[in-house]
């Protein structure tokens, strides 16, 4: 069973809305750590995994800072390892001089010692992390590339100790120049590359994360907050609560994400949806924490903080997606446990070999092969093939909008051939306006309207706030409304002052025998037009038709040319009346239209097509696309969608732009591609090195890599595949 550290509750920077409002400290946020191999191992300090080894990495990135002292500890390690290691590695090098004084020299007792003093920090300081993490995999028999590393390292040192301390028990064989042979210096020169790979390693990581860490440089570090006398005081932005009312002045930053409760400005959200054109806010409208305020003074309450806030949930995600694991990563994870005991076996069917036929001095050459094994066969570059690639890959995403929640989606989205699209908020702008009211005898459109905007007022439909919108253009009133009820596809219900109300398509009408007949020619040509056309009876008896339109985004179009270009089959699949969706459609060049679909039936039908052998990625915004996000391969959710839809969508669009569809294609065709390269590069390196170690072409040209060759061969293959990785970073997409 994978054992589970205990951790303390997550404190969040607040307390809850109803905490007192006179003296509020804020709290610390604090960290918990996972192991990126077993998720279910958790920590609440930094440290390694108990079950593999693998070092820790942050479950939540910090609001306040990001932590960076693996990064640090590790590069002081290297950098100590390194001061060691050179020296060392220029007294090694001596068995490559051809004079007499230097030979005389190495016979000298105080010549291993010597060595040894300059191994000693870097084996048993520097290298401890890589040592301890090699003892676990062996304890847990979860084998990895830090078991080779801890047999090529342990083997080397201890043998060379052995040497210095016991050098009566070694045989006659072992004796070079009348002393026995050491190998301090490929035991410390292993550590200092493996350790430079481990540097490389953590930087990348950081680099791919440094464009969203960026964006918590965007949020102020005080705000305004108003209290209930009116009186202003700036205070820190980690104490703030939901509920505050806060002031931002012109010019100032939004703190939190909140509703502007008073006042009429432009808001800057360029770094946010990438929209360059400011944004006319006033009383009722959403902000987000980190945005602008251009010209005038709002006020507004808080709705969401610290970790609840856009910006957090952001570096959340991204978080999240580098710490997943895609198929083809937990393919090499397999073949590494593999790798690393058919290493072992040839390593030790190597000394035998050697020892039985090999030449003089056959115990010393044995070992010395058996090590070189060991340590050239290290699959560091085979470890590091996929993670290294899909953090870089996430990163690259994420300064293009592309949200990234986990690997297997960057891996399935180059593999995808079908995408399942909604209408409203997707292919539309998603803030649709009322365009026609039509009334029935006996009703006028202020109280056909308040009806409407008094039900929509309680719901979550994507047209409600049209409605509402227009309601408070006419200054209609809204009577209370109870029993309030909403059936998902078709429309809502209630009790709006003393009349039963219903608000929905014509099937809703249907069911309550309002006749909508004498409205079929208008609404005929409205939906030609891509409008949508709801009903409102009261009492049963028909009272009206409104008729709204969504804008289609002005990307949109650019968007689906370059998805079908791209050879992509595109389903137009909405709950809209089927002359609606296919006005859309029409506009747009999408053959297949599904109309008229409830959220099950968009569940359903996308089974459907994956049932057909199709590999489908759905995107959509709404609470109803939810299902359909869930179940396809790849969801696709915007960005200024419910939460429902981006908690069940693995990719996000930041600046809900159809046109980042075609950029995470592109990211994980390329990613995938930068993948394959470095397995192939970890797969040939090892398939040539391990024969050359183990002296196959020592019968032919007298070839024998020494411990020291081996190591560097090793780490400069890690090298190669981080290089390649990073390559990411440039690539255009």
């Amino acid at each position: 069973m994978i054992p589970k550290v205990d951790h303390p509750t997550h404190s969040h920077c607040c307390a809850s809305a109803n905490a007192s409002n006179t003296e509020r400290k804020p709290v610390a946020v604090t960290s918990q750590w996972v192991c990126p191999m077993h998720p279910q191992v958790l920590s609440p300090i930094a440290g390694i995994c108990p079950v593999c080894g693998m070092a820790l990495e942050p479950l939540q990135t910090s609001l306040l800072e990001q932590d960076s002292s693996g990064l640090k500890d590790m590069s002081l390690r290297f950098w100590v390892s390194l001061v060691f290691s050179v020296p060392l590695l220029m007294l090694g090098m001596t068995d490559m001089v051809s004079i007499a004084a230097v030979h005389h020299w190495k016979t000298f007792a105080g010549f291993n010692w010597l060595q040894a003093i300059l191994a000693t920090p870097v084996v048993v300081w520097s290298g401890w992390p890589l040592l301890q993490r090699a003892y676990i995999s062996f304890r847990t028999l979860k084998l990895n590339m830090f078991s080779l590393i801890g047999l090529g390292v342990g083997a080397a040192y201890l043998l060379s100790m052995a040497t210095i301390f016991f050098p009566q028990v070694l045989p006659e064989a072992f004796m070079i120049y009348r002393q026995a042979p050491v190998y301090f210096e490929s035991a410390a020169v292993i550590v200092s590359l493996v350790l430079l790979g481990q540097v490389l390693e953590l930087s990348a990581h950081r680099q791919s994360n440094a464009a969203i860490q960026s964006l918590l440089t965007l949020a102020p570090n005080t705000a305004w907050r108003i209290d209930q006398s009116g009186t202003e005081k700036e205070i820190s932005i980690h104490q703030i609560q939901v509920g505050d009312v806060l002031r931002v002045k012109p010019g100032g930053k939004i703190p939190v994400d909140g509703v502007v409760i008073q006042g009429v400005s432009t808001i800057d959200e360029s770094m946010i949806t990438g929209e360059s054109m400011p944004v006319k806010k006033a009383s009722g409208n959403p902000v987000i924490a980190g945005t602008i305020n251009q010209m005038g003074s709002l006020t507004l309450r808080a709705e969401k903080i610290g970790p609840s806030t856009l910006l957090a949930q952001i570096i959340d995600l991204v978080n999240v997606a580098s710490r997943s694991r895609a198929p083809i990563q937990q393919l090499a994870d397999r073949v590494s446990a593999f790798f690393v005991r058919a290493v072992m076996a040839i390593s030790a069917a190597a000394f035998c070999v050697w020892i039985l036929v090999g030449p003089a001095p056959a115990l010393a050459n044995a070992w010395v092969v058996a090590v070189s094994v060991l340590i050239i066969a290290c699959p560091c570059a085979l470890g590091l093939a996929t993670p290294i690639s899909i953090m870089v890959g996430i990163g690259r995403g994420a300064r293009e909008g592309v949200l990234i929640k986990d690997a297997q989606a960057l891996e399935l989205m180059e593999q995808v051939d079908t995408l399942v699209i909604d209408k409203t908020g997707t292919l539309t702008e998603g803030s649709p306006k009322v365009h026609q009211v039509l009334l029935c005898v006996g009703f006028n459109e202020h109280e056909l309207i308040g009806y409407a905007a008094a039900l929509e007022r309680v719901s979550e439909h994507p047209l409600a706030q049209a409605i509402m919108n227009y309601a408070s253009q006419l200054n209609a009133s809204l009577p209370e409304v109870s029993q309030f009820k909403a059936v998902a596809g078709h429309g809502v219900q209630g009790v709006v002052g003393h009349q039963d109300v219903a608000l929905g398509n014509a099937v809703f009408m249907h069911s309550f025998n309002a006749d909508v007949s004498q409205f079929d020619a208008e609404v005929t040509s409205m939906r030609d037009k891509g409008h949508t056309v709801m009903y409102l009876a009261v009492n049963q008896r028909l009272a009206g038709m409104i008729s709204v339109v969504d804008p289609i985004k002005s990307t949109t179009a650019e968007a689906i040319s370059a998805l079908r270009n791209a050879g992509l089959r595109i389903v137009l699949m909405s709950g809209d009346h089927s002359a609606t969706a296919r006005a859309v459609a029409q506009q747009l060049g999408i053959d297949e239209v599904r109309a008229d679909v409830l959220p099950q039936d968009k569940y359903r039908q996308i089974q459907a097509l994956q049932q057909q052998g199709r590999v489908v990625a759905m995107a959509g915004d709404g609470i109803n696309d939810a299902p359909a996000l869930a179940v396809a391969q790849v969801g696709i959710a915007m960005g200024a969608g419910t939460d429902i839809a981006m908690q069940s969508a693995q990719i996000v669009l930041v600046k809900g732009d159809l046109r980042g569809i075609a950029k995470a294609r592109m990211l994980s065709q390329v990613t995938m591609k930068n993948i394959r390269q470095n397995l192939f590069f970890a797969f040939a390196y090892n398939f040539l090195g391990v024969p050359i170690a183990a002296g196959v072409l020592y019968p032919l040209f007298g070839v024998l890599l020494s411990p020291m060759i081996a190591s560097a061969a090793m780490s400069l293959s890690s090298v190669s595949v981080i290089s390649n990785a990073l390559r990411l970073n440039r690539v255009r997409i």
